[in-house]
């Protein structure tokens, strides 16, 4: 196979040279300008009065904060699977079937072939900033792979298609990449996730594999599968692909897997990037180390909005964009963007590290936070606190999800059904508990005041569960496999217990 990196460098230097020069807030408030002029004779643009629009607060004050149901039932629900000239113009000619984290509700999320674009145009940019930090790359030279869901598609009208996002992606690689892309044709057609990781993961050995990209939780499954299938070899990542240059990690944090993820690149000379993608658009990437944020994608058909946390579900909250959010804020990410979303509120939470370039690290969910007893947990702490105390106890997290029980004349709790990678570690339950509950404490001063004198809140637990029971529970879900994921945090009381029931059979019903 030709080696095409050489003209990849050629292009990174061009493309790194204008990030360097990148004005981030003028070119945020150029891509709004762009938006709404292209958006203006659509019926949401008629609604709200578009061709009025000069400038971002002109744009905030005609546009209400919106979030998926309300555009689905105002906007999409009567028309769909044709939305002709609704909120973008033309014909949406695909739609991403999204699951909800915690709802399971199916959502679908409109993508335009401007979005197919857009999405390209930030996957190129990974690759970019790849070939800055490694100047000698070969990347091109071999297979990129990419462990997404199912490329099949479900034709919903003439012209309109549905399916999984990254099975989207992958039935439309440009010409250019086809010969370096894996996997192709009918094997990424498989829908069945067991058998397409057996028939993936036998034909990706005896390829060139460069570079891999999932989410983190469904790549360590998938690599316990290349071992099963070389149970002599030491399991490393280079033991399986020698050229592996890079891998690519997003939909969920990587802080409880990292332990695992770097044990499994020992000897191996690739490099992790964190991505920040969304069916809604994509967001953010890594370009420099692990742990300094991602750089907003700023030039690429989405405007972004900052809304503070405390204030998102208020009558009237305040709305940030680039010239004016603060470091340090955890706020609600809104977005507008190519595919005819307007001001909506995406449902994850970030926080700026720096402003200029702008960069942000993820924080959780706007429904990724446990508040049972006025602790104020986000989903960054907890992230933190359950990996050092899997440390503590000398094991990496393979998953887990936690939430709030009652038990009947007694403080509640927060209850974490916890799954290692490899057996649990046996005697180990109160020490993982216990640091558990310092590193909470330590990070979040609402909680300490809580657990202090154990009156508001009692101590946490712990459940370790057998090996592959999140698996078994998602698969029993149809959730198994793709960019489905456990939910981390599940606020509602009675729907854990449920869960929990189903997954370990540990919680009780809530005595309300």
């Amino acid at each position: 196979m030709l080696d095409a990196t050489p003209l990849l460098r050629i292009y990174a230097g061009w493309r790194a040279s204008q990030l360097a020069r990148q004005d981030a807030v003028a070119a945020q408030r150029w891509q709004l300008l762009s938006l709404i002029s292209r958006a203006r004779n659509t019926r949401f643009g008629r609604e709200h009065g578009f061709s009025h629009l000069r400038d971002v607060a002109q744009f905030q004050r005609a546009v209400p904060l919106r979030r998926y149901d309300d555009f689905w039932t105002q906007y999409w629900s009567a028309l769909y699977p044709v939305l002709q000239d609704v909120s973008w113009p033309g014909l949406i000619p695909f739609f991403a079937a999204s699951s909800g984290t915690s709802s399971g509700v199916t959502k679908h999320i409109p993508v335009s072939a401007a979005m197919m674009r857009s999405n390209k145009r930030a996957a190129i940019d990974i690759l970019v900033q790849h070939v800055r930090h490694r100047p000698q790359s070969s990347l091109l030279g071999g297979r990129n792979f990419f462990l997404g869901g199912s490329a099949a598609l479900k034709s919903l009208s003439l012209g309109v298609h549905e399916g999984d996002l990254s099975g989207i992606a992958a039935a439309r690689v440009p010409v250019w990449a086809r010969a370096r892309y894996f996997p192709r044709g009918e094997l990424a057609r498989i829908a069945d996730w067991e058998r397409k990781t057996r028939e993936i993961a036998r034909r990706s050995l005896e390829a060139d594999i460069r570079s891999i990209s999932g989410t983190p939780s469904w790549l360590l499954l998938f690599f316990d599968e290349l071992k099963r299938l070389r149970p002599e070899s030491g399991g490393r990542l280079a033991d399986f692909y020698p050229n592996l240059e890079l891998l690519v990690h997003g939909g969920v944090s990587f802080e409880p897997y990292r332990a695992r993820f770097e044990a499994l690149l020992a000897g191996s000379h690739a490099e992790t990037r964190e991505v920040y993608t969304a069916s809604e658009g994509f967001i953010a990437l890594a370009d420099r180390g692990p742990g300094e944020g991602m750089r907003l994608v700023a030039d690429n058909g989405l405007f972004f909005e900052f809304v503070p946390l405390e204030e998102l579900d208020s009558d009237m909250p305040t709305r940030h964009w680039l010239a004016d959010a603060e470091p340090g804020v955890n706020y609600a990410l809104v977005l507008s963007t190519c595919a005819g979303l307007w001001s909506y509120v995406v449902g994850d939470t970030v926080r700026f590290v720096e402003r200029d370039p702008p960069r942000i690290l993820v924080t959780g969910r706007t429904s990724y936070g446990l508040s049972a007893f006025g602790e104020h947990l986000i989903g960054e702490e907890i992230d933190a606190a359950i990996s050092a105390a899997a440390a503590a106890v000398g094991a990496s997290i393979a998953d887990f999800t936690v939430g709030a029980v009652f038990p009947p004349g007694r403080p509640g709790h927060h209850l974490y059904l916890v799954e290692f990678a490899g057996p649990a570690p046996p005697g180990r339950t109160d020490e993982f508990e216990r640091v558990l509950d310092r590193e909470l404490s330590l990070r979040n001063v609402d909680y300490a005041e809580h657990r202090a004198g154990g009156y508001g809140m009692g101590a946490p637990q712990a459940v370790f569960l057998a090996p592959g029971s999140f698996a078994a529970w998602m698969k029993s879900r149809g959730k198994f496999g793709g960019q489905n994921k456990v939910p981390r945090v599940m606020a509602d009381a009675n729907a854990f217990a449920k869960a929990a029931a189903e997954i370990a059979g540990a919680v009780p019903e809530r005595a309300d």
